[in-house]
């Protein structure tokens, strides 16, 4: 069991706490114009083999990356890949891909995984002047910010950066209450939230792959068949202010989205039945 470092007005709340932590992978941020094609990122150019098309909405425009992740660049966690690149596209429309009624559909959003990523760069797409310039949009369209007093370059993206870490259940996590007690609210809300603030910092937010969810609204998943087998958390990505004064993760106004996935469909790498959710 892990022992978990806890803030001291949360100490009576310990043994309830400490059953709850799961290990996942934390991700760090550099703003950067300089990655590979194989690099772990968010925003940029992908890898794509030649011989692959490049993904669309069904209505042919082109989606843009939201994010790039090389497993052999990632610790270790339990079920999820130990290899391989898994892509995450979206659309530049006002829901960011997302169609609400049927937030599996990956017609406006698309995640594609390559197993064993060729790495001879004369068989990968290198020119990507076919696309659209991402940082063109509002992030009414985009789930980014681009300040106005930056101009901003074609090659601007996030690198990133992988830990594993651990943490106890997420206060917005549907099961919270049920496995912790009412009573904790009563300490979060004390101090004028601060406690609560504190948790969220410690064990919640931020960007990562497995472990439990933020949200910023309710958790939808509380409203899924109770029959139905549970969704592993795949991706997170959170708000970021990123670079200062140049482009920040935003997610609308500080939301947060999230990409899950059942865990056969996961061992299977199986990657055809994406849950795709972001709130703000």
């Amino acid at each position: 069991m892990v022992n978990l470092d806890l803030p001291g007005d949360l100490e009576s709340f310990r043994s309830k706490l400490e059953p709850t932590v799961k290990t996942y992978i934390d991700i760090q941020t550099r703003f950067t114009r300089k990655t590979t094609i194989w690099q772990s990122k968010f925003a940029g150019f992908p890898y794509l083999p030649k011989d692959f098309e490049y993904p669309t909405t069904p209505e042919g425009d082109y989606l843009h990356l939201l994010a790039q992740i090389n497993f052999d660049e990632v610790p270790n966690l339990a079920g999820f890949p130990r290899t391989g690149i898994l892509q995450f596209y979206i659309a530049r429309d006002g829901m960011y891909g997302l169609d609400w009624e049927n937030p599996t559909r990956q017609s406006n959003f698309r995640v594609l995984y390559f197993p064993e990523p060729d790495l001879n760069e004369n068989n990968l797409i290198t020119d990507f002047d076919f696309l659209p310039t991402l940082w063109d949009y509002s992030k009414e369209f985009i789930p980014f910010y681009v300040f106005p007093s930056y101009v901003p370059h074609r090659d601007d993206c996030f690198a990133l950066s992988f830990d594993l870490k651990a943490a106890p259940i997420s206060d917005c996590d549907y099961r919270f209450e049920e496995l912790i007690g009412n009573e904790i609210w009563d300490v979060f809300q004390a101090d004028n939230y601060a406690l609560g603030t504190e948790y969220q910092e410690r064990f919640v937010n931020g960007h990562r792959i497995g472990g439990y969810p933020h949200f910023t609204q309710a958790d939808f998943r509380e409203a899924l068949p109770g029959n139905e087998e549970p969704y592993v958390l795949l991706l997170q990505i959170d708000f970021d202010p990123g670079e200062m004064e140049k482009i920040s993760i935003e997610w609308r106004d500080l939301g947060v989205g999230n990409f899950w996935i059942k865990a056969s469909a996961l061992k299977n790498l199986n990657y055809t039945e994406i849950l795709y959710n972001w709130d703000c």
